[in-house]
């Protein structure tokens, strides 16, 4: 899950909103300013609900935001880098760029989130309990209850003990202080996963079949969410176990062809070699150094009548929001930070200097050659 925008960063790690927030955001302040908030206080004009429901769907996100913001900075503090945190439709998601060394990392790391959870939910509960003894707003009492309960919501859901929520997290953790064997404990956590998505999907369907009005297509829509990220998880666990042990550069293509920044995209879609090569380069700046990476589909998005003056610095990728990696990482750290696409392609740099590009295809022809000459499955150390 990649964000559409940055917004800043919290402790070191950079902060991203996919385009799908607005959808539940929207969700969220409706469901307040035209339904509870009015039921449960009629007679206030119609513009203080939606104040009020605005706001409280800003101080839900800034929740979600600190669960997530908990989790990274425990993880860094336990040796693990955080690639970014990204808020989206359904919640968000701190994307680490390795695995946690051992059970007791991965329970510190997977735990902190439901806890601040469930102390942001308590918080708001004796704050709900306080405005009731001040006499307060009755408007603003309800908003206060209303964020009270959807954080303990949050973390008790994120407790199941099923892939990929938190609660997953620490069943894997579990069972791996058990078996000794991370990918085995995966294996568990996924498949509770799509057990407990299968569960959702089967009772949103039939409750909202039998008049149980649109929320109950919601879980639905939650569930089906499980069951995916949880057969996806499972997948990237058995990848891991087959590239255990296999170095970047074994997988990298050596020495890519560079564009330069100040290439006019005029010129880079009428270059032979630009064209029938590849659908992604690097693009270095004047002293040679990489500061970005360019698409074709990228370049073809400029209008021909200005493809003359716009520079390839204008349309590329900038190195910021681009995948590095360097030559002897494990490859099978990438995997989760590899997404389909030209533009999510992993420059690969040593001391500054560009070595390599790679791509998901180039994993999976490495993955293919492993399999085909190794005489077994490969196990995750």
């Amino acid at each position: 899950m990649r964000a559409t925008f940055v917004v800043g960063r919290i402790a070191g790690v950079r902060i991203g909103v996919h385009w799908s927030v607005l959808l539940i955001f929207g969700i969220i302040a409706f469901g307040l300013a035209q339904g509870r908030l009015p039921q449960a206080y009629p007679g206030h004009a119609l513009v203080v609900y939606w104040v009020a429901a605005l706001a409280a769907a800003v101080v839900f996100f800034a929740s979600l935001l600190a669960h997530e913001v908990a989790h990274a900075v425990v993880a860094q503090r336990n040796g693990v880098a955080v690639d970014d945190i990204v808020l989206w439709l359904l919640g968000g998601v701190a994307r680490l760029k390795s695995e946690a060394s051992s059970p007791a990392a991965e329970l510190r790391i997977a735990g902190v989130g439901p806890l601040v959870s469930l102390l942001l939910g308590g918080l708001f509960v004796l704050g709900a309990w306080l405005l009731a003894l001040a006499s307060a707003p009755e408007l603003l009492i309800e908003v206060v209850a209303w964020l009270a309960g959807i954080n303990l919501l949050l973390a008790v859901f994120n407790a199941f003990p099923a892939a990929p929520l938190d609660g997953g997290r620490l069943l894997r953790a579990f069972l791996w202080w058990r078996t000794g064997d991370r990918l085995r404990a995966t294996a568990g956590a996924t498949a509770a996963g799509r057990v407990l998505g299968w569960l959702l999907v089967v009772l949103g369907l039939l409750v909202f079949m039998r008049g149980g009005g649109f929320g109950w297509l919601w879980l639905a829509l939650i569930g089906s969410f499980l069951i995916a990220a949880a057969t996806a998880e499972g997948r990237q666990a058995q990848l891991r176990g087959v590239l255990a042990g296999v170095p970047v550069h074994d997988a990298m293509t050596t020495k890519p062809l560079t564009v330069p920044a100040a290439l006019t995209v005029a010129d880079l879609l009428a270059g032979p070699l630009y064209r029938y090569r590849h659908s992604a380069f690097p693009v270095t700046g004047e002293n040679g150094a990489p500061v970005g990476l360019v698409t074709l589909d990228g370049a073809k998005q400029v209008p021909p009548e200005e493809s003359g003056t716009v520079t390839v610095s204008e349309v590329m990728v900038p190195l910021s929001r681009t995948t590095i990696a360097g030559p002897d990482d494990p490859l099978a750290d990438l995997l989760p930070r590899m997404e389909p696409g030209a533009e999510h392609r992993v420059l690969v740099m040593d001391q500054g200097r560009l070595v390599g590009i790679l791509s998901l295809s180039d994993i999976s022809r490495t993955v293919t050659w492993l399999m085909n000459a190794a005489p077994g499955p490969r196990e995750v150390p």
